[in-house]
């Protein structure tokens, strides 16, 4: 029996106070993409942060995109798999398909505000169950053959700040049959209660 299909999402966030190379060559490259964007759009320099030359200037709306492109090749470098998230043997070995990316905040005047995060959402995992604030997780759809009773593989993560469950699929409802009134009800497995 399992719990669901899951996605996670690991906000992952870059300021100048991140330690690892990988950071700091994506911080260094979105402030330097997003100091030249800021040039285009603010030519006077009436405004100072992202947030400023947002609000205000209606064409900087791609803004965001813009400073993301500047992140695209060290993400490529990544080779798919979420940084940060190990399985309980150390390893880096969460996939990801997809990602977002986002300024918090920026100054074109104080390199040590600029502030982005990169959300990077998983490949589906099956969720066989929670061990000791762990996630004990498959990849892949295998719920057809826990249910047949077969072998699969699995890794337990453990469950860390900025790491979310982004989205769940529960097993299908069951129709219960109500002894008091012998009425259909549909209720999830976990819900089952007979009256």
């Amino acid at each position: 029996m399992t719990k669901g299909l899951i996605q996670l999402c690991y906000r992952k966030i870059i300021d100048a106070h991140s330690q690892k190379i990988w950071d700091k060559y994506v911080f260094d490259d979105t402030y330097m993409e997003f100091f030249m964007q800021a040039q285009t759009y603010n030519q006077e320099g009436k405004y100072r942060t992202f947030q400023e030359i947002s609000e205000n200037i209606p064409a900087a709306q791609n803004l965001t995109y813009l400073v993301s492109t500047a992140a695209f090749n060290y993400i490529r470098q990544l080779k798919d798999i979420v940084p940060d998230i190990a399985n309980i043997y150390g390893k880096l070995y969460l996939p990801f398909n997809r990602f977002k990316f986002e300024i918090i905040q920026s100054d074109v005047k104080d390199k040590a505000s600029h502030m982005v995060a990169i959300y990077f959402y998983s490949e589906p995992l099956t969720w066989i169950d929670t061990l000791d604030g762990k996630l004990l997780i498959a990849y892949g759809d295998q719920r057809e053959a826990i249910n047949l009773g077969e072998e699969v593989e699995t890794e337990l993560i453990a469950l860390q700040p900025f790491l979310n469950i982004s989205s769940v699929i529960f097993p299908a409802a069951k129709p219960v049959l109500k002894a008091e009134s012998e009425s259909l009800v549909p209720t999830a497995e976990s819900e089952i209660n007979l009256i």
